[in-house]
């Protein structure tokens, strides 16, 4: 790395980015879990190689399936060796809910100078766990109420007002995927939209756009 690089790098403040992942049984059908797994992949090398704005992207995969837990801890997107996600199991995206906000309350993991966090959240149906009052204390929370969200729905069974819900903004949108090249497609925006951020003069504001409807259908 040149020095350049390297003080650029030492300087630039955190930009964390959360993705909880549905690993449901439901997953495994149709390469859905294959194309996340896929997805992200790509998503984490290209976050690696913005190196050249104020912001530096850490990432976090939360996965729920089995149960809800911690399959990659933030840490800079550059230095990730990303396991491949399964899928078995119900979906408890209530638990993925309080891991996330609890990671987003701990300034050892997320400082103070961290520009907003960012969650993703991605499921193929429906939740089984206690959900709702999960939901309530991540919105709730100071910090993690400021987060960035998104949100995909894969297949006809993903609950699309579990996912409004999950935006708390009406005019957000909640986009839907039928197949792997429409999940690639969904993460294909969120790098470009994280990308964005970093190199921004203000990381913090969202730059955010619209997504083509041939690429992505919105879900209703």
């Amino acid at each position: 790395m040149s020095k350049l690089k390297s003080f650029t790098a030492s300087n630039a403040r955190p930009l964390p980015v959360l993705v909880l992942a549905d690993t449901s049984g439901s997953m495994s059908v149709d390469g859905k879990i294959d194309a996340l797994n896929t997805a992200l992949a790509d998503m984490l090398d290209a976050f690696s190689e913005e190196d050249d704005g104020k912001a530096e992207i850490h990432c976090a995969i939360i996965t729920f399936g089995s149960t809800a837990q911690l399959h990659q801890d933030l840490t800079p997107a550059s230095k990730i060796e990303l396991q491949p996600l399964g899928a078995t199991g119900m979906t408890p995206m209530g638990g993925a809910f309080d891991i996330a906000r609890t990671m987003v309350e701990d300034k050892g993991k997320i400082p103070s100078r961290a520009y907003t966090p960012t969650i993703v959240l991605v499921s193929d149906g429906m939740p089984n766990d206690a959900w709702e009052p999960a939901l309530e204390r991540l919105l709730d929370s100071e910090r993690a109420a400021k987060a960035q969200r998104f949100a995909l729905g894969i297949g006809d069974d993903a609950n699309a007002s579990v996912l409004q819900r999950f935006l708390n903004d009406p005019g957000a949108k909640v986009y839907g995927a039928q197949d792997a090249r429409q999940i690639k497609s969904f993460f294909r925006w969120v790098t470009m939209s994280l990308a964005s951020r970093s190199r921004s003069a203000n990381p913090n504001v969202s730059a955010l756009g619209v997504l083509p409807p041939s690429d992505l259908d919105e879900l209703l």
